[in-house]
């Protein structure tokens, strides 16, 4: 079961969630003028070692290096061409992943940077490599720090928005909640801005309706393309992945402890858990010409809910890339199910019936283990 089937509050979410994604708004992290807030981000920072510490796995999506690199520039925000924003981001970015560097340093934490585009998140392999890059450093104990690669990226600048990064993120990791941190305490029924009558909504369990979306008002900055239409796409995002989110205030000091504390927020629940979402993408996902043959015993490991290991392979029947979903298959030609491989057909053929402590030996490097993890399989 999941971790967080029945919670019903942001703040039970925060308590019971073992993988969290934090995102952070420029707005929040970076002064008007350009300068970071260090007083705020190292009250985020002890908040984030203070979960790390309890056990859990944090990775942090933060934005801010466009206007940070502005300003070191001596340069306004106003009718920037692409390339200017993306020159800005190279230099920001640096001075941005120092200072959260410094930050976690003073609790004896590492932090990794990741920059990843649109691309990245789409495109199979590079998925898979970054999410394994992702894991190892959650592994580590590090803390991956994720932004988009705005230095290269088009469409992101223009269309994107870091909230639907984090989300796609959270994917990758298989995270159990998002928490988007923003200028707002959560969804209400209308902007609370303009309308008196605007009610909070501390729990969203419908998904992301019509009736919801029409709730979303439209907000934009000369930086970024922000506001709750961005974070409802996101909300889409992570519950068709079975990760809960939370749209929460982060404009305070310790955001997340003031979370944990039962602060005012909105916790969005998916419908299903993310092990189902998994595993119901999974078994509708075309198979292609892969087929893994399965000996008795590989057969009964993998629906006893462990890693398929090459050793356990009798044969690779067809040709499939590297992330391609394919068939298992007992002797007998039932039908075990579906699983995501970590090597493709012709390594797939090399490692067959061998020892995972050969596989560097035979293909000259390694993935690791397993021919195809636990969390990729879907069982019949």
């Amino acid at each position: 079961m999941d971790a967080l089937t029945t919670v019903e509050t942001a703040q039970q979410a925060m308590e019971e969630a073992p993988t969290i994604i934090v995102k952070v708004g420029s707005a929040l992290l970076v002064r008007e003028n350009g300068s970071i807030r260090r007083e705020w981000m190292a009250a985020l920072v002890q908040d984030i070692a203070a979960l790390v510490k309890a056990g859990r796995r944090v990775v942090l999506v933060s934005s801010g290096a466009i206007r940070v690199g502005l300003r070191l520039q001596g340069r306004e925000p106003v009718q920037l061409g692409l390339d200017e924003k993306q020159a800005a981001a190279a230099l920001g970015q640096i001075r941005l992943a120092e200072a959260y560097a410094d930050c976690f340093a003073e609790q004896d934490l590492r932090v990794g940077q990741i920059l990843l585009t649109q691309e990245d998140t789409e495109d199979r392999r590079r998925y898979l490599n970054a999410r394994a890059t992702l894991n190892r450093l959650l592994d580590w104990g590090t803390i991956p720090l994720v932004n988009e690669n705005d230095t290269v990226a088009t469409a992101e600048i223009r269309f994107g928005d870091n909230d639907r990064l984090a989300a796609r993120v959270g994917g990758m990791v298989g995270a159990d909640l998002l928490v988007l941190l923003s200028d707002i305490d959560g969804l209400y029924t209308g902007n609370p801005k303009t309308e008196t009558s605007a009610e909070h909504l501390p729990l969203i369990t419908t998904g992301i309706t019509p009736e919801v979306e029409a709730m979303a008002g439209v907000e934009r900055s000369a930086y970024s393309n922000g506001g709750m239409v961005t974070k409802l796409a996101a909300a889409k995002i992570a519950l068709g992945a079975g990760c809960a989110m939370i749209i929460a205030d982060g404009s305070g000091l310790h955001p997340l402890q003031a979370l944990r504390e039962g602060v005012k927020a909105t916790l969005f629940k998916p419908a299903l858990s993310r092990h189902s979402a998994r595993q119901a993408w999974l078994v509708g996902a075309l198979s292609g010409n892969g087929v893994l043959v399965l000996d008795e015993g590989a057969a009964r490991a993998v629906r006893q809910g462990k890693s398929l290991l090459p050793a356990g392979v009798s044969q690779v029947e067809g040709a499939f890339g590297r992330g391609d979903t394919v068939q298992l298959r007992g002797l007998d030609g039932s039908d075990i199910g579906r699983g995501i491989a970590i090597y493709d057909s012709e390594e797939a053929q090399a490692i067959a019936g061998k020892r995972s402590a050969d596989i560097a030996g035979l293909l000259g490097e390694t993935r690791g283990p397993n021919l195809i993890h636990a969390d990729d399989l879907a069982l019949f």
